[in-house]
């Protein structure tokens, strides 16, 4: 069986976890302060906050902006459901929105979608691929939606405008108009699940990248605070003689990444320009070549002159067909031992989400790319021949359903 996305090991991981483990700092230390510091200038953004997931990131965010009950956040009705639950543990209200041809949010439905409420809007970058942040940027710098935004606090009144919170859990690496990805918001959220581009096993980190006057460095210092239970000293301070006091400012939350994680996180970053995109490039173009020849393909867009994936996921599209022929043909893929995924079901399919009213039917460019869309495998390890073993299922599967 082909898998999905197994994680890549190779042995400089055993020897950094191995000397995190002799070190005697497994828990949030020195290795996570590099790693943030590293991923900082990799994204070109002045402050990294490392994290144990990305879903602990964003919630984060939107609690240090101040987001509330009576509160709205925008966000697109296609992505996964940790991107709306964040909202709701803050009390506020999640504003889905459809979507583009691209699977990403689409700005002339973000504008409709505005209230005096709104607080935060929330692109994602499906499956690699950077939303169009200029055209996101443009809305909230609207001088008539600048005069529509009601700040509740200080930071909001210095902000001015809604801010934006881009959730890019599948995009390390993505550039959008010469910029990488996590300096492309205000803030930005990265994930290191154990599928992602780069993993940790859990981890995430948050991108500080606000305008001035915002100084980045102090929120870092205090969201540092914050992920720690409010706690104003981290273990490795307290290690320094004479310094085991500390004081709890507030009760905060349990969102810290130890080093154990970040160790992996050093070896996987090192490697990932020189390594880890270029295969995943090569497979990505091998898809390309086989599936253009196909009538019934319809390929995800993954480069143009102004932006490139981090090629998270390829995002199969079959023209054509429905829900249930698209099931038939991911269980036909299965039965030649390939492993195939979708990304993702649109929120209002869920039933927490639909228990809230949200309707499939006000999505219906959301629904109409889900029903036709099958992820196919994309990871290092991945041979050529497992490759052309994916696209011979997939052609199979299609011949035989369609």
């Amino acid at each position: 069986m082909i898998p999905f996305s197994p994680p890549k090991v190779y042995p400089e991981l055993f020897d950094e976890i191995l000397d995190s483990l002799q070190s005697g700092w497994i828990t949030t230390g020195p290795k996570t302060k590099k790693f943030e510091e590293n991923l900082a200038a990799y994204a070109g953004v002045p402050n990294v906050l490392c994290t144990n997931a990305a879903t602990s990131g964003l919630e984060l965010m939107l609690r240090w902006w101040g987001v509330k009950p009576g509160d709205e956040v925008i966000l697109p009705a296609y992505t996964y459901c940790a991107t709306a639950n964040v909202i709701l543990h803050c009390g506020a209200k999640p504003v889905m929105v459809d979507i583009g041809d691209d699977f990403n949010i689409d700005p002339e439905k973000i504008k409709g979608a505005i209230t005096p409420a709104t607080k935060v809007i929330l692109p994602v970058d499906i499956g690699g691929w950077p939303c169009d942040y200029d055209a996101i940027k443009a809305i909230v710098d609207d001088p008539a939606i600048i005069d529509m935004f009601r700040p509740s606090n200080d930071k909001q009144e210095q902000l001015g405008r809604i801010m934006i919170l881009g959730d890019a859990a599948h995009s390390l690496g993505a550039t959008y108009k010469g910029k990488r990805s996590g300096s492309l918001a205000d803030v930005t959220v990265f994930s290191f699940h154990a599928v992602k581009n780069l993993t940790t096993g859990e981890g995430g980190a948050i991108c500080l990248n606000l305008p001035k006057p915002f100084d980045n460095a102090e929120i870092y210092a205090y969201l540092r605070v914050k992920s720690l239970h409010g706690q104003t000293k981290d273990a490795l301070a307290k290690t320094q003689k004479g310094n085991w006091e500390y004081d709890v400012i507030e009760p905060g939350y349990k969102f810290n990444m130890p080093d154990l994680l970040a160790a992996l996180g050093l070896v996987e970053l090192a490697r990932y320009e020189s390594e880890t995109l270029p295969r995943r490039k090569e497979i990505f173009e091998r898809y390309e070549s086989a599936f253009r020849q196909e009538a019934w393909a319809e390929l995800p867009v993954w480069q143009s002159g102004e932006a490139r994936s981090s090629l998270h996921l390829y995002l199969l599209r079959i023209k054509d067909i429905d829900e249930l022929q698209r099931n038939r043909i991911i269980t036909e893929i299965f039965n030649r031992d390939v492993s195939v995924n979708v990304h993702f079901k649109p929120l209002p399919l869920l039933t927490a989400y639909k228990t809230m009213g949200y309707r499939m039917s006000d999505y219906p460019n959301a629904y109409r790319q889900f029903s036709r869309e099958i992820s196919l495998p994309v990871y290092y390890d991945l041979e050529d021949e497992a490759v052309d073993a994916v696209i011979q299922a997939v052609i199979h599967a299609v011949n035989i359903v369609k």
